[in-house]
């Protein structure tokens, strides 16, 4: 059995799948499996990926569902995936070179059962590092505490030990599409920590329809699904009154949004969000403005 699989969500992508496959075939060690989720995609990334699987330059699976968005997406790939750990490379970005011998000889030096996986760099097209690089003195730390306590910034790529992240499913609520991702490693981050390797593993493209440009619509279209990730990270063990309070902020608009009498009976922190409400109400509002702007700036 093959390592590492490396999987990849898509929907509607098949314009720019091909800069993904092309990055992996020249990956210098292949062991690694390459899955493709298609959420329900009605243009030809089907006909594409079984192209690239008779090709046979690299072990590939591919696997169709009706269309749940990223999260119901990373849940299918949980269940199939069997290799010791897994990492996602999004379908407009592609994978560095040496990426996959870099994870696994660094795996074989430090790997162990009691870190959830790796932390690594994500860079642009250019070569550019997102965000800051990870603290060069320390070897682990939980993915909470990069952000919120040492400072780090912006995208990073992250490897899991598959056992793990199999646990804590992401809900899928009706007629929604989003749920944050961060949910399952915040979870992760209560047991464990990400031993942290300052090499770049993926090069980033945001692209005009990809979810970070769009959030202002995520926020209207999954109001349900921002309200349990915000519920979450407020139960969370970790994490100041501040990063808290943010929370309740986000919680509030978001049952604004669904029109939830019992927003205040549900939260798990009911004092913070009574303080919160105010700036729930603006944050609400602005969410309406922006997309109704956009809206009307389209037609």
């Amino acid at each position: 059995m093959k390592t590492l699989t490396v999987f990849t969500p898509t929907y509607n992508r098949s314009y720019c799948l091909e800069k993904c496959y092309k990055s992996l075939v020249r990956q210098n060690n292949k062991d690694f499996i390459w899955l493709i989720i298609d959420d329900g995609s009605t243009d030809n990334t089907k006909e594409m990926a079984h192209h690239w699987i008779q090709e046979k330059k690299i072990d590939i699976k591919y696997y169709w569902q009706e269309n749940q968005g990223m999260h119901g997406a990373h849940n299918t790939a949980y269940k199939i995936i069997e290799t010791e750990l897994n990492v996602c490379i999004d379908s407009d970005d592609y994978m560095a070179d040496g990426a996959v011998e870099s994870i696994l000889s660094f795996w074989r030096k430090h790997g162990n059962e009691n870190v959830s996986g790796i932390a690594a760099l994500d860079a642009t097209i250019d070569h550019q590092i997102i965000g800051s690089r990870l603290p060069e003195k320390l070897k682990s730390s939980t993915l909470f505490d990069l952000y919120n306590k040492y400072g780090v910034t912006g995208d990073k790529k992250l490897v899991y030990r598959t056992e793990l992240t199999k646990q804590y499913p992401y809900p899928v609520f009706k007629n929604e599409k989003y749920v944050g991702l961060a949910y399952k490693y915040y979870m992760l981050d209560k047991k464990y920590e990400l031993l942290l390797m300052n090499e770049v593993l993926c090069h980033v493209e945001y692209l005009p329809d990809g979810s970070s440009r769009n959030m202002y619509n995520q926020y209207l279209k999954n109001p349900r699904g921002f309200s349990f990730y915000r519920k979450e990270l407020m139960k969370l063990p970790f994490g100041g009154k501040l990063f808290k309070y943010k929370q309740a902020i986000h919680y509030v608009s978001s049952n604004l949004l669904m029109k939830n009498p019992k927003l205040f009976i549900e939260t798990p922190k009911k004092a913070l969000t009574v303080l919160a409400f105010p700036l729930g109400i603006l944050l609400y509002a602005l969410i309406i403005s922006k997309t109704r702007t956009r809206l009307i700036e389209r037609n």
